[in-house]
């Protein structure tokens, strides 16, 4: 039986809320091997005194398998 653990990240980009959720999992997979899975929570931004966009957030959970499972 694998066991899978689930971790909450936020990725934060200045290009898009696609960039955003690749960032998470480009960092995350720096540190965490396995990663089988990701569900995008939710997504935020930042406008400045203008209206423009300027910084994008992704909350997403991503899924990994437990070694020597």
């Amino acid at each position: 039986m694998t066991v899978v653990k689930v971790v909450e990240l936020v990725g934060e980009s200045t290009r898009g809320w696609d960039d955003a959720v690749q960032v998470a999992v480009k960092q995350a997979s720096r540190t965490i091997r396995n990663i089988s899975g990701i569900h995008v929570k939710n997504m935020t931004g930042t406008v400045d005194s203008e209206g423009n966009i300027v910084e994008y957030k992704a909350n997403v959970e991503l899924a990994f398998a437990v070694d020597g499972t």
